[in-house]
């Protein structure tokens, strides 16, 4: 019955982006791409088959648990990531299909890592389609599906938890599909605004859309080859502002919404990724004063680098490769941050920072004197141990898949530090780094198998990893240990030799 439900979800995850297809489609025929024409055309046709296959019968929704919420999750990322190729693969802009899959999940998640040199030869519609993923995948694509679809059971806090970014998710009211609509509405509400303003400070119709849903979905996919330094100061400064906007927790403007000024602000995150974001672009200018002709032109560069990395968005004004290595270890370490939990933004999160810092302060606290009882508090509140627990946890996979990411993306022989950015880039959803990677670079020199690692850690990094690996645990664990993955594949194995054997001897 449980796997019925997560066929059925994934039905409707399937057809909904059949209908997100349509817009890159209407895109296609305004500017009579042709070949993109048939290529939005036939997927949307695909997808939607797909999901109305899925679909023809509602199964009981009263039997999805916790961990069907995680599981959903991931394999709703895993689907909808190989669908975004389709278009790509048939449209033959983008080449390979492994290049087509790391373009799309790249898209979906945020992450903005690209493997098209030169993305001013693309199409319009293909541009607008990387664009418009990563405004879809900024609030979750399972999000706007409570948002649009009635769930039996009240079950959707499962799936919310797990596709929603961030060491603690809440209903903001207490029907879950209408906190889903109601983030979405702060979502689209923050967009076009900020869509609004940038078609006030001069840029195009089509610049100006692309550019708004890379903003609010931090995903940052370039429209042009030098990203926005292309733009005027001005909108340079407003960009940078919605970059910041948009990585603070999404309840803070639910907050706002409802005059609850006090209860927005008191939140100990925000005050830190404030603090994270001034410190930060200080210690740049102070690094740059010497390279650049106005204070005007410091502050601005400094603020939008700052920002974009942060807020892991990655636009860039500046080839910051060629900044002082001070500049760039600062924004290396920004790389790891990343924005607040609930927001549109990847990274570790601020939340996951302060959490960690107090869990060892209370450690330490510890060694010092056994005998006091130390509790760790956030926003005034007592931290139960299960959350210590879970962020320590996460602490320690994180790590542990940075290092083993490092290592296999290694194998290609390249310098460290665009190894090691590389997999930072796209674990934290950020995208573009140092090295070969930096601001004008893009993925497609890394071979098939690195480019597979990294689109399985801008996928666990969109979906903060347990989901990832509760959906392949059970190629290698189950009740019987003869189920196992590994156990047929070596059962496989060992029937091939015995019947190599046979025909030798025959």
């Amino acid at each position: 019955m449980r796997r019925k439900v997560h066929l059925y979800v994934l039905g409707w995850v399937s057809k909904i982006t059949a209908g997100l297809m349509l817009a890159p489609l209407v895109v296609a025929l305004i500017y009579k791409e042709s070949h993109a024409v048939s290529a939005f055309a036939i997927s949307a046709g695909v997808a939607l088959a797909l999901g109305v296959v899925l679909t023809i019968k509602r199964p009981n929704m009263d039997s999805l648990i916790t961990q069907d919420g995680y599981t959903i999750a991931a394999e709703a990322w895993v689907l909808i990531s190989l669908l975004g190729a389709i278009p790509f693969y048939l449209s033959k802009e983008v080449g390979g299909i492994i290049n087509c899959i790391f373009e799309s999940t790249a898209g979906f998640t945020t992450t903005g890592a690209t493997v098209i040199a030169n993305v001013e030869a693309c199409s319009y519609s293909v541009l607008f389609w990387r664009s418009f993923s990563q405004w879809v995948g900024g609030m979750g694509i399972l999000v706007f599906m409570l948002a649009i679809v009635s769930m039996v059971g009240g079950k959707s806090i499962y799936i919310m938890r797990a596709e929603s970014p961030g060491p603690v998710v809440d209903k903001v009211v207490p029907q879950m599909r209408k906190s889903a609509t109601i983030l979405y509405a702060i979502y689209i509400g923050l967009t076009a605004v900020l869509l609004a303003l940038l078609l006030a400070g001069g840029m195009p119709l089509f610049d100006s859309l692309c550019t708004a849903f890379g903003t609010a979905g931090t995903g940052g996919f370039n429209i042009k080859n030098i990203s926005v330094a292309f733009y005027s100061p001005h909108l340079q400064w407003v960009v940078a502002i919605f970059m910041v906007l948009f990585g603070i927790n999404f309840n803070v403007y639910f907050l706002l919404c409802f005059r609850k000024v006090k209860e927005a602000f008191k939140t100990e995150e925000i005050w830190a990724y404030f603090a994270i974001i001034i410190i930060a672009t200080l210690l740049v200018a102070f690094n740059l004063r010497h390279a650049l002709s106005s204070i005007e032109e410091l502050a601005r560069t400094s603020f939008f680098q700052v920002s974009a990395i942060v807020s892991t968005t990655a636009y860039t004004t500046a080839n910051y490769n060629l900044w002082p290595e001070f500049s760039k270890a600062v924004l290396v370490l920004l790389i790891f941050l990343g924005g607040c939990a609930g927001s549109t933004a990847g990274g570790f999160k601020v939340a996951r920072i302060i959490l960690v810092g107090k869990i060892a302060k209370r450690e330490i606290l510890h060694l010092a004197n056994p005998r006091q009882v130390n509790v760790v508090k956030f926003n005034g509140k007592t931290v139960d141990e299960d959350t210590v627990r879970s962020t320590a946890n996460y602490l320690i996979l994180y790590m542990a898949l940075f290092v083993i990411s490092v290592i296999c993306v290694s194998f290609g022989d390249y310098e460290l530090e665009t190894s090691f950015v590389a997999v930072a880039a796209c674990l934290n959803n950020v995208g573009i780094g140092l090295g070969e990677i930096s601001p004008g670079g893009n993925f497609l020199f890394f071979s098939n198998f690195e480019k597979i690692v990294l689109i399985f850690n801008m996928l666990i990094g969109r979906l903060e990893i347990v989901p990832m690996i509760i959906l392949f645990a059970p190629l290698f664990t189950h009740k019987s240990s003869r189920n196992t993955f590994l156990y047929k594949l070596r059962e496989k194995r060992k029937l091939k030799r015995e019947k190599e054997k046979r025909e030798a001897i025959n």
